[in-house]
């Protein structure tokens, strides 16, 4: 018994040696920027660590650089604006994805292999050429403009613009919002919904007290697989918003690459992981309390 305890013991430890190296140590570092100033130097801020002077090097660091992005209006435009971005394609992608994945769990089990495929076919290609192929169709002169050409209806003009990223988003996560709606749906009892309706229930009665309730666990993870990323997004915003598009993860691209300001972006970087993480703590927190309700 001994050997398998240390085994579970080893087993349990990998996750959080995990953690620690792959989230925790880069965290920290990035944290330490964050209290840093610009400097002329390579690299471009200070103070830098040094071991043999550690109170001048603590008493170096501030929280001057998240004083900034309180008062200055374009990191905090672009945090709203990309919390608005988020909410309203995952809003859409719910309205979207839930009657797909309802449709998918519906179907026999073929055609329901064949749908659950075609839904992450799009993972077999590069996420760039894919945002890419939709500059082809959106541009003035693509081929939706030479599609409605066509049909004898006027030219519209989408790329650069909210719309073309919210396509962008709602394109791009679709998956991500379909796959767990489809996993919940799909292992519920249609002897439920019997039940609902011998005892009088409407489809629609049905379906909103039975069904719906029971696939909010799914609706849930869609959503906080979609909103978490969308948030921090940058490749969609870029390429089909165009230079008016303001998200904080192109906020963050420029200040890095662009204006050299590491203290800035870290900065902004660490606000966005702190707010994150209050959604993902309310969705661990209501998942307990539905396996405790369960037990």
């Amino acid at each position: 018994m001994k050997p398998r305890r240390n085994t579970s013991a080893s087993a349990g430890a990998l996750p959080f040696a995990w953690l620690v190296a792959l989230f925790l140590i880069p965290f920290v570092l990035v944290f330490k920027l964050s209290l840093s100033d610009v400097a002329l130097s390579i690299p471009p801020y200070a103070p830098q660590f040094d071991l043999k002077a550690l109170p001048t090097f603590f008493a170096a660091l501030d929280f001057e650089t998240y004083r900034r992005l309180v008062t200055d209006n374009l990191y905090v435009s672009a945090y709203l604006s990309s919390l608005r971005f988020a909410a309203v394609a995952t809003a859409l992608l719910a309205l979207i994805g839930y009657p797909l994945a309802y449709g998918i769990s519906r179907c026999s089990k073929t055609p329901r292999e064949i749908l659950v495929l075609l839904v992450v076919l799009p993972f077999f290609t590069s996420f760039l050429i894919r945002v890419y192929a939709w500059i082809a169709i959106l541009k003035p002169a693509g081929i939706l403009n030479a599609g409605l050409e066509a049909l004898g209806l006027p030219s519209v003009s989408i790329l650069n613009t909210d719309a073309a990223v919210y396509i962008g988003l709602v394109y791009a996560y679709l998956p991500f919002m379909v796959l767990p709606l489809y996993a919940a749906l799909e292992k519920q009892d249609e002897t439920l919904i019997e039940a609902a309706q011998d005892l009088g229930a409407t489809n629609f009665a049905a379906f909103w007290r039975v069904t719906f309730p029971l696939s909010l666990p799914g609706l849930s993870a869609g959503s906080l697989l979609c909103f978490i990323p969308i948030v921090g997004e940058f490749v969609i915003p870029d390429l089909l918003g165009g230079s008016r598009t303001l998200m904080i993860g192109k906020t963050i691209w420029i200040e890095f690459f662009s204006n050299r300001d590491w203290p800035a972006a870290s900065a902004a970087a660490t606000v966005l992981l702190l707010t994150l993480v209050l959604p993902i703590v309310l969705y661990q927190r209501q998942q307990a309390r539905m396996l405790e309700a369960e037990r």
